[in-house]
């Protein structure tokens, strides 16, 4: 039992000295699936990298990893040194961590229960080697339960919670326990961005709004918490997750990209990014 507890504090305090390199720590969270928070989740994380900071993404979808993808290095490995698990190098500014880089076919299923996700979730806090980064994105399984709670408890002073919902009625009610579900765990909420909000028709230029449209800002107002602005659906982002080129590093001039560079911008302002230097 002695043995057990000393490996817990040393695990501990390797949890501790990884998250105090990290200056920025966002987790990404919405009430229900299929709102496209794992693609927004990328292009933050892209975004942020192609501005010269050091960014890392944890993808703690244990059941549906999919960030590998996204950004053009599935079927990579993570290798272990002497300073610990090392995240797979997207690009210089960029590194990753998913479940994903563990398992031999990307096909079989991970079949866990709860405090074993717990246990892998906090390894990937304590035991990859992030280095110092300005920034760390936690991309995380929709709803209120085992992993985003695992997240949030074990980053203790975790700096805000970016909530991802589309404009109709259902899913801006699983965004609205997204917010409850931040509050009650006293973490501040950065604000909330409503994604696949209409559409440009490519033949008429008209905008169509497929879902709605305002629902996500309607919502932010309701909860009094910050609304960061509406993606639209853009066959171009589908395209780019698909290929693993996000759309926000590798079509600059696009016009979805430079909203989602807005929200960027946005969430700098937030969390006063402006008066840190870069690491």
């Amino acid at each position: 039992m002695k043995e057990d507890s000393g490996k817990d504090m040393e695990q501990e305090k390797r949890l501790k000295d990884n998250l105090f390199k990290i200056k920025n720590k966002l987790i990404v969270i919405s009430g229900k699936g299929g709102v496209g928070k794992t693609s927004v989740a990328v292009n933050l994380a892209y975004g942020l990298s192609v501005k010269g900071y050091k960014v890392g993404i944890l993808d703690v979808d244990i059941h549906g990893p999919n960030i590998a993808k996204m950004l053009g290095i599935e079927g990579r490995r993570s290798e272990s040194s002497e300073l610990g698990i090392e995240p797979v190098e997207v690009s210089s500014n960029l590194k990753a961590i998913s479940i994903s880089f563990f398992v031999e076919n990307q096909d079989t299923p991970i079949i866990w229960r709860g405090p074993r996700k717990m246990i892998t979730i906090k390894q990937f806090l304590s035991d990859v080697n992030w280095g110092y980064l300005d920034y760390l994105i936690v991309d995380s399984p929709p709803g209120t339960g085992d992993e985003p709670l695992s997240v949030c408890q074990l980053i203790s002073d975790i700096d805000g919670a970016i909530i991802v919902t589309t404009p109709q009625d259902v899913a801006i009610l699983d965004s609205r326990k997204s917010v409850l579900f931040a509050k009650e765990l006293k973490i501040p909420i950065v604000g909330i961005v409503e994604n696949m909000s209409g559409f440009i028709c490519p033949h008429c230029q008209k905008e169509i709004d497929l879902f709605g449209a305002g629902g996500g800002e309607a919502a932010a107002h309701d909860l009094k918490v910050p609304f960061l602005g509406r993606i639209p659906i853009e066959p171009e982002m589908v395209k780019s997750g698909d290929s693993g080129k996000p759309l926000v590093g590798f079509k600059k001039e696009n016009s979805t990209a430079k909203i989602v560079d807005e929200i960027i911008e946005r969430i700098r302002r937030a969390l006063k990014t402006d008066e840190q230097e870069k690491i």
